[in-house]
């Protein structure tokens, strides 16, 4: 699959382009989701986190598709070799890392395009569909 971006058109006029509906842009917590829950606060951790069973398999197989793969994390710019480091020694291929993620849950994504939410809960496995109720905008 092909990461090229698509250049849209609304009333003649370029808005941001998107991918093909096909490629998914997995936004993925590293802390609590793919290794340990690691926090700041205890750094010297960060080197040794050990991975949570399935996840480098699943991400791996959706980098393998071409799904577009970033890591975000509540870890600061002073932890990013860390980070790296312990991504590359596991194996966990990604396009980008985002450091400085806001700490504490309880997350509101507001954005223009379509997000798609799905919290971890200890099996990291290919995803399934199901309704859920949601919070949305009244107009």
């Amino acid at each position: 699959m092909s990461h090229k971006l698509q250049e849209t058109l609304v009333n003649g006029q370029k808005i941001s382009p998107v991918l093909p509906e096909e490629v998914k842009n997995y936004l993925i917590d590293i802390d609590g989701t793919i290794c340990d829950d690691i926090p700041n606060e205890e750094p010297e951790r960060m080197a040794t986190a050990a991975v949570y069973e399935d996840a480098r398999e699943t991400i791996q197989k959706w980098f393998a598709e071409g799904h577009i793969i970033t890591f975000f994390t509540s870890r600061t710019e002073e932890h990013r070799v860390v980070t790296e480091d312990w991504l590359q020694l596991h194996h966990f291929p990604y396009h980008g890392l985002l450091m400085g993620k806001p700490r504490g849950g309880n997350y509101h994504w507001i954005d223009n395009h379509i997000v798609r939410a799905t919290r971890y809960s200890g099996a990291f496995t290919d995803l399934v569909r199901k309704s859920a109720t949601i919070e949305v905008f009244e107009y």
